[in-house]
């Protein structure tokens, strides 16, 4: 595992390109995670050395032992509204269309796996999400998956949308969705990779508290892009709709 100043220096790394949002190389190589628990710790420091706290998770069931789809998401990068603040990436802005699960209640960490039934009393609500994507790595450098774990699998934010029924959400497996800015609609059969999008969320709650993770009241959890990234303009107001769940519009400004 690195050592406690190469995961400082690597979250300092990191932390720094988020401020000036300019795509960068790989990571030198004496600060470059080699496992998920690097990546992990890396992650940890990031939030450390960004003075906020963690508002909420991104997940998905894990790919293997050794590819775990994991990343805090601190409070400042967390809106709603009629407006969504993000960094332009490709000169558009990119999104992943997400259910989000609202905590009501705390769950801290623990050593054994608390029951579904005991997850599910502490979610307060559910939400058509926004995952708002910013990849941070030069295209073609090489990067690995334990960088990307360490920089948080390209998250900039979340955009929480409105409400929806809570039951229908456990049940979301798949359902049309659209993006409107005017004449200009993006149409998607949506499919969550998991076929729930609670499932990743019972993993998270047990994989990261047998970690020392304790989950907060309020905190913003989403699991997985029903439709990969979608691209889209720049101030236009846009129209998304899921399909028999609900739809809000809201217009993308340039951080």
């Amino acid at each position: 595992m690195l050592s406690p100043s190469s995961i400082s220096l690597a979250a300092t790394e990191l932390v720094n390109r988020r401020k000036v949002s300019i795509k960068s190389n790989r990571l030198d190589q004496n600060i470059r995670p080699l496992s998920v628990d690097d990546g992990l710790a890396i992650q940890t420091e990031i939030v450390k050395q960004s003075t906020d706290s963690i508002g909420g998770w991104k997940c998905l069931l894990p790919l293997n032992d050794e590819q775990v789809i994991v990343a805090p998401i601190l409070s400042e990068t967390i809106g709603t509204g009629d407006n969504c603040e993000l960094v332009v990436d490709n000169n558009m802005a990119r999104v992943e269309p997400e259910i989000a699960f609202v905590l009501a209640n705390d769950l801290p960490a623990k050593e054994s796996d608390y029951t579904r039934a005991e997850i599910d009393a502490a979610i307060g609500s559910a939400h058509m999400a926004l995952e708002l994507m910013q990849d941070r790595f030069v295209s073609d450098c090489g990067v690995d998956y334990y960088e990307r774990l360490a920089d948080c699998l390209v998250n900039q934010g979340i955009f929480l949308g409105p409400e929806i029924n809570l039951e229908q959400a456990y049940k979301a497996a798949n359902f049309n969705i659209s993006f409107t800015q005017g004449d200009n609609v993006q149409k998607f059969a949506g499919k969550h990779p998991n076929l729930s999008p609670i499932k990743p969320l019972y993993w998270l709650i047990n994989y990261m508290g047998k970690r020392g993770v304790s989950f907060k009241a309020g905190q913003v959890i989403i699991t997985a892009s029903y439709a990969g990234v979608v691209e889209v303009d720049f101030e236009k107001v846009t129209e998304i709709e899921y399909e028999n769940l609900g739809k809000y519009a809201v217009t993308f400004n340039a951080k």
